[in-house]
């Protein structure tokens, strides 16, 4: 029986009024509004977590801001199992949306959020335990040490907190819902814009006002997660022992592949971070504010990684292996020009910068290296991250983090050390940018020509057909 094409003017309907709604309109469109919607509320978390640093900047010690960077760089890699896992939830819930399967969605919804919040309580206890230990593995040592350690006794008994916080904004971009998956990191981030200059400077807890801040933004953060997939969208059910144990093989199919790829990045800047060590703690102090820097900047590139997920899976689910190209051509134009704006936006603002966090000696260098070359890599360390949701939700999780790691753990280091060599720390940030371009070149051309295999298999009948001769 052939199979027949949806309405091409609503999305696909499913019970319980859940929908799939990538698999109609316009992909560009559809990655425009997911990608901005989603970029809105990371990027504004972002920016209230590099205004926490620049809090703790007007205190006036570079020991504080090293240490702010180094406990940054441990939760990191701990919060990165947490969106590992809300790849899998993502992509399953995604693919039977759009294969018409509400109530395996609503299954394998609330396994997410069950799975993730244990396996992150299950980290939280020894990461505080061996917090020191971590720490000197990352090359922190004496005060810096322990600042950054008395950071992290706050911050990560919260990993299941924020582990609940990630997954449900993941879970509303995965059912379509742009505008709540927004404000969950937009309200959150609000509440932390105004903890941190209380805290930190009124307050003078300093960068145990900014541990805080944290701390309380991440419970808003999965309070209003968990209250819009349950109370608006009905997507999560009382769970049944059945259903988890089904749940299992699936889920962590994609978990520990997609845990595997989110801790590539922290392990990344842990490798710059130990190249960076030997030129001082004002090198350290930049590379710091140029990590967080880009993040806020580049939280358009982050949320399209979140966003062409759901979109991908949805159509996948649908087999409308057509639109899947689409929407991935779609998402490199976008990073295309997302990335040359900002790119000549950071040149720009490189004076200012170095004057506002008052970098000195070769931090200054560091982050000049930064501003005029790394952020322009992001042209191909985007391609990356598209190329990388694709694999996850086209069934080759495995490719995702295969492509990370060549970049995290093959090139960062060898190219940071040998560049460090000859031009110090500048050199250091310029082999992390020089790793992000081989590898994301690399998974670019391999994601592209999966997905051309792909569209070849699928039978004629599943896409869109010619258009009419005029």
């Amino acid at each position: 029986m052939r199979r027949s094409l949806p309405d091409p003017s609503r999305p696909l309907p499913n019970k319980d009024g859940l929908q799939a709604r990538f698999v109609t309109g316009s992909t560009m469109r559809h990655v425009v509004v997911m990608t901005a919607s989603g970029s809105v509320g990371l990027t504004f978390m972002f920016l209230v977590d590099f205004l926490a640093l620049y809090w703790v900047g007007q205190l006036d010690d570079t020991l504080l801001l090293a240490g702010m960077g180094y406990a940054a760089m441990v939760t990191f890699l701990m919060v990165s199992v947490a969106l590992g896992m809300m790849i899998s939830g993502v992509a399953l819930v995604s693919r039977h949306l759009g294969a018409g399967s509400s109530e395996t969605a609503r299954d394998y919804a609330t396994a997410a959020l069950i799975f993730t919040f244990l396996i992150q309580f299950t980290l939280s206890v020894p990461s505080v335990t061996f917090r020191h230990d971590l720490l000197r593995l990352a090359g922190a040592e004496g005060e810096v040490l322990e600042i950054a350690a008395h950071v992290l006794s706050i911050t990560l008994m919260s990993l299941p907190i924020i582990a609940l916080g990630v997954n449900s904004a993941g879970l509303l971009r995965a059912v379509g819902d742009a505008w709540r998956s927004m404000l969950v990191t937009l309200i959150a981030g609000m509440v932390m814009m105004v903890l941190n200059p209380l805290l930190i400077v009124a307050l003078e807890w300093g960068v145990t006002g900014a541990a805080w801040s944290l701390v309380i933004s991440r419970v808003i953060m999965a309070g209003l997660g968990l209250y819009w997939l349950i109370r608006h969208h009905g997507l999560l059910k009382r769970p049944s022992f059945g259903a988890l144990r089904r749940a299992v093989r699936p889920y962590f199919a994609i978990a520990v592949p997609g845990i595997a790829t989110q801790a590539s990045p922290p392990a990344g800047q842990w490798m710059l971070t130990l190249a960076m060590a030997p030129y001082g703690p004002e090198a350290v102090a930049a590379m710091a504010v140029a990590m967080r820097l880009m993040m806020l900047v580049f939280g358009g590139i982050y949320g399209l990684s979140g966003a062409i997920g759901g979109i991908i899976g949805q159509n996948y689910g649908a087999r409308r292996i057509d639109r899947v190209r689409r929407a991935y051509l779609d998402s490199l134009i976008f990073c295309t020009i997302y990335t040359l704006i900002a790119w000549l936006l950071m040149m720009a603002l490189t004076g200012p910068l170095i004057r506002g966090f008052g970098l000195e000696g070769p931090g200054i260098e560091v982050m000049k290296a930064f501003t005029f070359w790394v952020t322009l890599s992001f042209l191909l360390n985007g391609v990356l991250f598209v190329a990388g949701a694709a694999f996850n939700n086209l069934g080759k999780p495995t490719w995702a983090t295969w492509s990370a790691w060549l970049r995290d753990g093959v090139l960062v280091y060898p190219l940071a050390l040998l560049l460090g060599q000859v031009w110090g720390g500048p050199g250091a940030m310029l082999g992390y940018g020089l790793a992000a371009v081989f590898a994301g070149g690399l998974a670019g051309w391999i994601a592209w020509r999966l997905i051309n295999r792909l569209l070849r298999d699928t039978p004629p009948d599943i896409v869109d057909p010619a258009p009419p001769a005029a």
